[in-house]
């Protein structure tokens, strides 16, 4: 079974090779404005209620009323009642949640007789609904080509079919008001169908579309705001925010409904702030306020009115302070606050972290690193100098002064190569025949001239004595 997953609508269209029969199923998480069920484990008393919360394309939702008593779930895709014919969606909410929905966009049911669901939809309805799907890109981009060659100031930024074929949705963006009545007649005749003009906001087209904020997160338009409130730039000014249109404009284009977020908490926590009128007065000169801490209730003050290389930091009681003595024509001598001065002096600097380990240090691991290596070289050379220490401290009988190193010399490391170790192995092996059958020298069986065995090899003319005894 193929499945193909469309994210403007939220579900996975599949097909069943055996039948043929297409299938559409929900697919949670994809949803525009997808609202959680935070009732879903509890009982419902109300549960015979009839209206239930429907979404189509991206974030159009609608209100509906199921008359035939159908067991309907959230995530069930519904044939619903249109104007005219019929539209397919996808079940988002029941029961009590909905009219608190209604209540949170602005709904009003009262006096407003709500469409009808007339069943779940059919394998029938869910091809054709899809073939009603494939068509909309193409129709947006030839629309915006009419619209070009009518010299209409407007941008259609989405089109949306209805899921009987009949009708489908322009949505437009205009800054003025557009004539379209002629752009609908040759929209109607070019596509065979029943033209609706929906005109949007900026900030509405962004939310269809859908996005990542700068914050790392999905927009909040396309994620749970229904209404759009206004945003000043005032905003920003109570925040203190620097006045970059780059970084205040959303998407959109328009300053983002996230400076709205937490404006009421600044103003509050601004009403406990002296008011200046103009710079505090010092024997040393006047300070100009450069910038405000508001949780932490502390005013930033310069000499300079243009410059902030240097700043001095007053609580909001210091600064109340220093304006009532400037009111009655005194300066002071300082501007520094005491209490900040003492505050700093009493806090604790932070406890050093020492390296005990060796854990933070990148070259922890050269060290073994060079001795495995080393190692590793003594014992692929074929036992020449295992040997060669071997008969030193047998002949001998001298140790050396690095023990690891003659244990690494009786038992050898791992390599990662085992075939270089066990020819290492059986060049030891010959090394040591070598050694016990001929010089008896203990340096790892290295043959010499035969004129000079008698005078340079002792040992060897030991042996010789005694086999000849």
């Amino acid at each position: 079974m193929t499945c193909t997953k469309n994210t403007t609508r939220g579900c996975c269209f599949a097909t069943d090779e055996a039948t043929g029969e297409t299938t559409a199923r929900n697919c949670p998480g994809c949803h525009k404005l997808e609202v959680f069920d935070w009732l879903a484990d509890l009982p419902d008393p109300l549960a015979d209620r009839e209206i239930y919360e429907v979404q189509f394309k991206n974030t159009r939702k609608g209100y509906y009323r199921n008359q035939t008593g159908a067991d309907l779930r959230a995530g069930d895709i519904v044939a619903v009642e249109a104007s005219p014919g019929h539209d397919i969606g996808i079940v988002t909410l029941t029961g009590e949640l909905v009219s608190k929905q209604m209540k949170r966009t602005g709904f009003n049911p009262q006096g407003i007789e709500f469409k009808k669901i007339y069943r779940k939809a059919k394998p029938y309805d869910i091809e054709k609904w899809q073939e009603a799907i494939a068509l909309e890109h193409s129709t947006m981009i030839r629309s915006r080509q009419i619209a070009a060659d009518l010299h209409l100031d407007m941008k259609i930024g989405d089109v949306e079919y209805q899921g009987d074929k009949l009708k489908a949705i322009f949505y437009y963006i205009a800054d003025e008001r557009v004539d379209f009545r002629e752009l609908i007649k040759v929209l109607a005749e070019q596509f065979r169908i029943r033209v609706e003009m929906r005109q949007i906001g900026a900030r509405q087209e962004a939310g269809r579309i859908g996005g990542i904020a700068p914050c790392g997160r999905e927009l909040c338009c396309s994620t749970w705001i229904n209404n759009f409130s206004s945003v000043t730039i005032g905003a920003a000014r109570h925040q203190e925010i620097s006045l970059n249109p780059q970084k205040l404009a959303g998407q959109c284009g328009k300053l983002k409904c996230c400076l709205n977020y937490e404006l009421d908490s600044y103003i509050d926590a601004r009403r406990a702030f002296p008011r200046l009128s103009g710079p505090l007065e010092a024997a040393d000169g006047n300070y100009y306020l450069a910038k405000s801490d508001i949780f932490k209730k502390i005013m930033w003050f310069s000499p300079d009115p243009h410059s902030t290389a240097i700043l001095i930091p007053l609580t909001t009681e210091r600064v109340r302070q220093i304006v009532a003595m400037n009111r009655r024509g005194e300066k002071v001598e300082r501007l520094e606050d005491a209490a900040l001065l003492a505050a700093r002096q009493q806090v604790q600097t932070e406890p050093e972290i020492k390296n005990v380990v060796g854990e933070e240090s990148i070259t922890r691991f050269d060290e073994s690193r060079g001795r495995s290596h080393r190692g590793g070289g003594r014992h692929n050379r074929g036992g020449r100098n295992g040997n060669r220490n071997g008969g030193s401290q047998a002949g001998s009988g001298r140790t050396t002064a690095r023990p690891e190193q003659a244990q690494q010399t009786e038992q050898p490391r791992p390599t990662a190569r085992p075939e270089m170790a066990e020819a290492g192995s059986r060049g030891q092996n010959r090394n040591d025949r070598r050694g016990n059958g001929g010089n008896g020298s203990g340096r790892g069986g290295r043959r010499r001239p035969a004129g000079h065995g008698g005078n340079t090899n002792r040992g060897g003319n030991n042996n010789r004595s005694e086999g000849g005894q």
